[in-house]
């Protein structure tokens, strides 16, 4: 399977762009679907990664994030009550190292000792609850799914500072050699210095 996943990334249709200190890859894979990330030039760390697809009328419907900040709302959507209310709501995503998986959880403000991080592996998911019942979030790792690479119950560890619960997952050696092979892979990419990095589909 990471052989195979491998191979999608290699024959996908790729295009390179340096923009703002950032590499930035659009792929188009041969399904159809899309995937964009961002690179630290310097680095090489995954700061976004989001994707598309198309619908059932052939329409493309919004990019899903998998790694990254959301984007910010505008200024008139934070002027709705309702979203100034959310804002003390936890806030869930995920920001990747070079050697481990990351989830940062803002606006969690409960001691360290109330959380419980484990993984269920029949659901091939994490699991954070808290001891007084106060948060609940099941959360899959989309990488080691597209490799069909088991979750280790070793591999997962969290902290908590400043209201955030920062929960790493230590990238097994399949994940960590498959990434090693993409970077050879953007590396012979011709990059460009501005323009859309868009692929032009038919």
């Amino acid at each position: 399977a990471v052989v195979s996943w491998l191979e999608s990334l290699r024959t996908a249709k790729k295009t390179s762009l340096l923009q703002d200190g950032r590499r930035k890859v659009h792929y188009l894979f041969l399904d159809g679907k899309e995937m964009a990330e961002e690179y630290d030039v310097k680095t090489s760390e995954l700061l976004l990664r989001k994707w598309r697809w198309k619908n059932a009328l052939g329409a493309f419907g919004q990019w899903q994030i998998e790694v990254g900040e959301p984007a910010p709302l505008s200024s008139s959507m934070l002027e709705l009550d309702h979203i100034k209310e959310s804002s003390c709501n936890p806030i869930f995503m995920r920001k990747d190292l070079n050697t481990s998986f990351q989830w940062r959880i803002r606006n969690l403000p409960y001691p360290k000792d109330v959380y419980e991080v484990s993984v269920d592996q029949n659901e091939r998911c994490c699991i954070v609850r808290t001891s007084n019942k106060k948060y609940y979030k099941k959360f899959s790792i989309p990488d080691m799914d597209r490799c069909q690479l088991p979750l280790d119950n070793n591999a997962l560890s969290f902290t908590h500072a400043n209201n955030t619960l920062i929960i790493t997952y230590k990238k097994p050696k399949e994940i960590l050699a498959l990434e090693e092979e993409l970077q050879k892979e953007l590396k012979k990419l011709k990059v460009s210095k501005d323009g859309d990095v868009e692929c032009k589909t038919q």
